[in-house]
């Protein structure tokens, strides 16, 4: 039985590009592993660290947190994974992600998003590498229940549909890193012609957070952009599935004719091959 918790690692994973040098030092302790003893004060961490208290307390609420206690009791959470195997940390490594993302996931900002979805008249969606193949399955699972979307992976028609835009449309970028520049440069050509934008990331730049209409964090693995131990698609298909679920919730008998109809349309394509 797989086990969900609220544990601090993709709160400050996510947020890993704003610490200061001070801040980043706290967050390779929390990030090390081992669990905080209960005894621990921000006093004796402080003076573990090198650091003061009000670092310590700003670091906790940079993250999310309340306060260093609430940081401590979220640290402790964090699951304990076996096996010496290669098929273990697989699998322990995808288990993190599920855990991560059941952490990360605010329900009222999936609902906000899907209400954009839902009442946008064009939508984009824009992606490069392994976002561009996470921008076309997008595009494939929504038009399968009636969104008509385009998901866009060249460059130059991901400038040109950019400057397109209008108040009328969605424009959704994609980039595990957030550090893709041609999708947050098209992301703000099109927040400047007035169109909704929004960003899938694991990067929780306080910026784009100010530019952009809804930033929605996926958790991420250490070095999982380059795809060293399992697919780095598979945080962003598990939120695109989340809000997928949600937008079918809306006249979900609807949703599902539509999705017979188009089901029973591609049966007919491999029928007549």
């Amino acid at each position: 039985m797989i086990v969900f918790s609220k544990n601090a690692r993709p709160y400050i994973e996510a947020h890993l590009q704003e610490f200061s040098p001070v801040e980043r030092k706290i967050a390779d302790y929390f990030l090390g592993g081992g669990e905080t003893p209960p005894e621990e004060t921000g006093k004796a961490l402080a003076k573990r660290l090198g650091v003061s208290e009000a670092a310590l307390t700003r670091f906790s609420q940079k993250c999310g947190f309340r306060g260093l206690r609430e940081l401590f009791y979220a640290h402790n959470q964090t699951e304990n994974h076996g096996g010496s195997d290669f098929v273990q940390p697989v699998l322990a490594s995808y288990q993190e992600l599920l855990n991560k993302t059941y952490a990360i996931i605010d329900m009222r900002q999936i609902r906000r998003i899907t209400a954009l979805l839902l009442h946008k008249k064009r939508v984009y969606i824009y992606g490069k590498g392994s976002s561009g193949m996470v921008a076309q399955e997008m595009k494939f699972r929504f038009m399968r229940i009636g969104l008509i979307c385009e998901a866009i992976t060249d460059d130059d028609m991901i400038r040109m549909t950019a400057v397109l835009t209008d108040p009328e449309c969605l424009a959704i970028g994609i980039s595990i890193s957030g550090r893709s520049k041609i999708i947050i440069e098209a992301l703000q050509t099109a927040k400047s012609q007035g169109a909704a934008t929004v960003l899938l990331t694991a990067n929780a730049d306080r910026e784009y957070r100010d530019t952009f209409d809804e930033v929605q964090l996926f958790a991420v693995k250490n070095q999982m952009e380059h795809g060293r131990l399992i697919s780095p698609q598979f945080p962003v298909l598990v939120v695109l599935d989340i809000l997928y679920a949600d937008y079918m919730n809306h006249d979900a008998a609807e949703r599902d004719r539509i999705w017979q109809r188009t089901y029973r349309a591609l049966q007919r394509n491999k029928e007549q091959t």
